[in-house]
């Protein structure tokens, strides 16, 4: 069977029935103002979902980096592993219970080698990657979908309703 472009069929259970765009909007809140008007007008909302499509990977410069920065980025999360194992160790050491001094010695000691770490990885990247940045993916558009049977009357809910408020 071949499917219109405005139905989206199920990746994770292809059993299950298609669902038709009702809706096309380009930030996700005004999606959720639609359904929260279909939901308003008793719609079986539970029929619904919103589906961002053509997903972009957008990286986010956050600043430059340096060698402190680079430590301290290293450093961070080598102290948190650290003081981790040496609770654990600490833990379960039965005979002289010292898990909080332990722990102490192991955010110490994981800190230096994180930022050791930080500094090698850093320096090896020799100047290509002078910079800092935080990468998320983000649809260019959000569609409200219904299910096939719901689809009709989501429609004309919309396109007949008062949505001023």
């Amino acid at each position: 069977m071949v499917q219109q472009p405005d139905e989206v069929a199920s990746a994770v259970r292809p059993d299950a029935p298609a669902r038709q765009a009702i809706a096309t909007f380009d930030n996700y809140a005004d999606a959720e103002r639609t359904v929260d008007y279909l939901a308003d007008q008793r719609f079986p909302v539970n029929r619904l979902a919103i589906v961002g499509r053509d997903p972009e990977l957008v990286g986010q410069v956050t600043g430059h980096m340096n060698y402190g920065l680079a430590a301290l980025r290293g450093a961070t999360p080598g102290g948190l592993v650290g003081a981790l194992i040496g609770w654990i160790v600490g833990l379960f050491n039965w005979i002289d219970p010292s898990a909080p001094a332990l722990a102490a010695y192991g955010l110490i000691f994981g800190a230096i080698g994180g930022a050791l770490l930080g500094l090698l990885v850093h320096t090896l990247q020799r100047g290509r990657r002078d910079f800092h940045s935080i990468s998320r993916l983000v649809p260019r558009c959000y569609d409200v979908v219904a299910g096939a049977g719901v689809a009709d009357r989501a429609v004309q809910l919309l396109s007949s309703g008062d949505r001023s408020e």
